[in-house]
């Protein structure tokens, strides 16, 4: 049991009802959840409004309500607190209740449109072969040192976050890595926690189904640095047109990265091979198992955010050389057929250029190149022609098929994606609805060299359609069509 005024501390109250003084068990936004002697935050969300359900609430036990607005009933023995932002209260209110544990380890955050999940999975990586205990808050997962979580959200919400940061305290670990959204910026997730540094890795479109604007999703990311305290470091991709924007309300020092531009931590790109590439970064080579210039980018983040957090520079250069990719994310394989099947993320018109961009400049010209692609249901439509233009450009055949379709119909999402192939490239695409059959004519289509390209869902294991999620891994389902095709 806590005390509600303790918990309270830092929150902005506008009305008190009751007393503050009582205790309370545990902190809940989720009706379903609330036992005795809880206190319910309700929560205005995109889906559903909280404060609909306060009288469930009280109903199931408890004992203390956190509103925007009070109710038109007030109930004996309850203490109702109103504030300007359910979201905001729910974050400082949870990193109270476990004691702030983001201030007991170097809590760094990273943001960006695409590159996040590698970039914090691989620090992870590197600080953890460095000997320290280290923690993880990613989409992929989240990790306690050694020990693996669960998550369904890039930045979960503030009671997972602060609940896995205590767990770290109790863990000892040092370190923690976390990816953090637009919407988790947005939805205030990341309130109270304190950064030891963050970092911006790049901007393009997404999102927008959201945001409304890319302005406003811009500036949503620039929040994260913009509320950073003095000691902190704020690293960022000035290759990049946006990266001097997250500088320019900052308190935190200042540091920059990149490839083409003058900057505190650079690199050039000697070789770069399929399993592989060659950096050399402020004056020393190393060899990196990740290839592609939006990797070069990523490993030159790490390096420069590990050499702010303490590290040797020789000594992460070491480190470096001894990462491995990142479930997902420029995944591949050669069948014995020779053909190359590689599984990626890449769900952004940006991410799947890149992709496609750096399989380009590592083919001889006499593969081709075979791309599955998809986009998401609810989720930004105005980026569908675009990706539909870029996977039809940039292959010799494009296949559109489904991806996660949520609630809309897929075939709605591939007549959107359809809508920006050129009229020169119509015959080089197929449209498969189903997803496992779209893998598997691109599988059947593929001769020895050819390269086939899987994108958008890369660590997903997963495919949700009308709400319902069934068991689907692309790594695993296109290793399985090519080990039994009789070419």
């Amino acid at each position: 049991m806590k005390s509600l005024k303790d918990i309270l501390f830092g929150v902005s109250l506008t009305a008190v009802s009751g007393s503050t003084s009582v205790s309370v068990n545990k902190i809940c936004f989720d009706s379903r959840l609330v036992g005795a002697e809880d206190v319910f935050i309700a929560i205005r969300g995109t889906l559903t409004d909280g404060h609909k359900y306060i009288e469930k609430a009280i109903s199931l036990g408890a004992k203390a309500i956190v509103c925007e607005e009070m109710p038109d009933t007030i109930v004996d023995g309850i203490t109702y607190v109103e504030v300007d932002s359910g979201n905001k209260a729910l974050a400082i209110m949870a990193s109270n209740y476990y004691d702030n544990p983001s201030k007991n380890l170097k809590l760094v955050g990273i943001t960006g449109t695409n590159g996040k999940t590698t970039v914090s999975s691989l620090l992870y990586q590197l600080f953890k072969k460095a000997g320290f205990k280290v923690g993880l808050i990613s989409t992929i997962k989240i990790m306690v040192d050694d020990k693996t979580y669960k998550t369904s959200h890039t930045t979960p919400d503030a009671l997972t976050i602060n609940e896995h940061l205590h767990l770290m305290n109790i863990a000892g670990v040092e370190y923690c890595f976390m990816e953090v959204s637009s919407h988790g910026i947005h939805q205030k997730r990341t309130e109270g926690l304190v950064f030891e540094g963050a970092i911006f890795t790049n901007l393009t479109h997404d999102h927008l189904d959201y945001h409304k604007t890319f302005a406003e999703y811009r500036d949503t990311k620039k929040i994260l640095f913009d509320n950073l305290p003095k000691k902190a470091f704020a690293l960022t991709n000035i290759d990049d047109k946006n990266g001097l924007v997250m500088l320019q309300n900052t308190k935190a020092r200042k540091f920059t990265y990149a490839l083409k531009s003058y900057a505190d931590y650079r690199a050039q790109i000697l070789e770069n091979q399929f399993n592989g590439q060659l950096l050399k970064i402020d004056g020393d080579e190393v060899w990196s198992k990740l290839i592609g210039d939006f990797n070069a980018y990523n490993m030159l983040a790490i390096y420069g955010a590990a050499h702010l957090l303490g590290l040797e520079k020789l000594e992460i250069l070491r480190l470096l050389s001894e990462l491995e990719n990142v479930d997902g994310r420029f995944q591949y394989f050669i069948s014995k057929e020779r053909i190359t099947a590689i599984v990626d993320y890449a769900h952004t018109p940006d991410a799947l250029k890149n992709v496609l961009d750096t399989i380009n400049t590592l083919r001889t010209g006499n593969e081709n190149v075979i791309t599955v692609v998809g986009c998401g249901g609810d989720r930004d439509k105005s980026k569908r022609p675009v990706m539909g233009h870029i996977a039809s450009e940039m292959s010799n055949t494009a296949i559109f098929t489904s991806d996660n379709p949520r609630t809309e119909q897929p075939e709605v999402i591939l007549e959107e994606i359809e809508a920006g192939v050129e009229p020169q490239n119509v015959r080089k695409i197929l449209t498969i609805e189903n997803r496992e059959q779209a893998i598997k004519t691109a599988c059947q289509l593929a001769q020895s060299n050819d390269i086939i390209l899987i994108a958008g869902k890369g660590h997903e294991t997963y495919q949700e359609i009308k709400g319902v999620r069934t068991d689907f891994d692309d790594y695993e389902i296109v290793q399985k069509i090519l080990m039994n095709l009789n070419k």
